[in-house]
């Protein structure tokens, strides 16, 4: 499995200038085949392949070396290859919509700082002493220290392979490299399920019935980041525009954290019993509830994607299977004698089966039914003969 790891550079002042330098040569390298490429007429001619076929020569009369000629090459490529993607899934509206048809017409931009990969014969690592050697339009410099954690440290001294990224991001300088692990054996015979349910005023409840992750204090304080930002826009002055500056992500780094943290906490704790981890699938939520105008914005705020791609990911590093499915109703469905109706969920927090009486923290109950969804569904693909077993409902809880 590949994982990134990022790295800090610190650059002296020399150093700095001539990665800057790099970077807006290789984007306006960029930037000019993005436009020859943009004027063929098929797709055929907007390969890698094609692409290098009448572009390779130009590139190197500009100044650039054959491997960042090739890269300029491979990214500018890509980003058309993206592009066609998401045109054809109609991310960008219908295909013969105006916005469509006014992306398609436009050649692909690329901004002076945006990254740019180097591979092993443009970057070399030297992990004992934390320094690299780079290329640019400058020539090769050779000793750029880097910073990083000790994890982070091994994790490349053991696993980096293929490229790394160099990125000029709120000032700093920084490397992102691919790293290429050895995924654990999958548990394939799990002793149960960990449901979990996501939610904005629970980030994530487990069908264990512990305590939910609240989502209470991030919530406050991303309104309080909220009001922040607006204050600062509302003056308008060179002080408060460099302070925007320096909060920007600020808030992301901090939910990423948070993210971290639970997801951690989850894989962890299904590991250590054996069983897997139930997820809710999200594909599609942002358009498919309806909910007043407060809870939209915590809705629109909130990582759900990021946090599924945590547990996911952490999951696949230590064996533990994950399974998601379809959340439809089960916020609504008793987990004990699976009666649905809207009227169990009380409110935001309680669930009152009007069947069975079973009362349960909603979160909870919804997490349970998850952990039932996922044995199935696990049951169906890798347990045929026992897809059509039916689950005993578990004894109520004391009341």
């Amino acid at each position: 499995m590949k994982i990134v790891a990022q790295v800090k550079l610190l650059p002296s002042p020399e150093v700095e200038a001539a990665l800057g330098a790099t970077l807006r040569e290789v984007n306006r390298a960029a930037c000019w085949l993005s436009k020859q490429v943009q004027a063929k007429e098929s797709d055929k001619d907007r390969t890698r392949k094609a692409v290098q076929g009448f572009a390779y020569a130009a590139l190197k009369e500009r100044g650039l070396s054959a491997q960042p000629a090739l890269h300029v090459i491979r990214k500018v490529a890509d980003a058309y290859k993206t592009r066609r993607a998401n045109l054809k899934a109609g991310n960008y509206g219908p295909p013969d919509g105006e916005r469509a048809e006014r992306i398609a017409s436009r050649p692909v931009t690329f901004r002076p700082d945006a990254a740019q990969p180097f591979d092993d014969r443009c970057l070399s690592w030297q992990y004992d002493q934390q320094t690299v050697s780079i290329w640019t339009t400058s020539g090769r410099l050779r000793g750029i220290r880097f910073v990083c954690s000790p994890g982070t440290l091994k994790l490349l001294t053991e696993h980096r392979q293929g490229e790394s990224d160099l990125v000029h991001r709120d000032g700093g300088w920084f490397l992102v490299a691919t790293c290429e692990i050895p995924a654990a054996d999958l548990n394939e015979q799990p002793s149960g399920w960990l449901g979990v349910d996501l939610g904005v005023a629970n980030i994530a409840t487990t069908s264990d019935g512990g305590e939910p992750f609240a989502g209470g204090k991030l919530n406050k304080y991303r309104r309080r980041q909220l009001r922040v930002r607006a204050e600062l826009q509302a003056r308008g002055t060179k002080s408060a525009k460099r302070k925007l500056r320096k909060r920007s992500r600020r808030e992301a780094r901090h939910a990423t954290n948070v993210n971290h943290i639970i997801s951690k906490r989850i894989v962890t704790e299904a590991e250590r019993t054996g069983r897997g981890i139930g997820l809710e699938d999200l594909t599609g939520i942002r358009t498919r509830v309806r909910l007043r105008k407060p809870q939209r914005v915590a809705l629109h705020s909130w990582a759900f994607a990021q946090l599924a791609a945590f547990v996911l990911y952490k999951a696949e590093r230590a064996g533990v299977p994950v399974v998601q499915v379809d959340p439809a109703y089960t916020s609504q469905t008793c987990s004990w004698c699976g009666h649905c109706e809207k009227a169990n969920r009380r409110t935001q927090e309680l669930f009152a089966c009007r069947s069975c009486g079973v009362v349960a923290h909603a979160d909870h109950n919804a997490a349970r039914n998850i952990a039932a969804r996922a044995q199935d569904t696990w049951a169906a693909v890798n347990q045929p003969h026992a897809a059509e077993a039916s689950h005993a409902p578990a004894a109520s809880p004391a009341l």
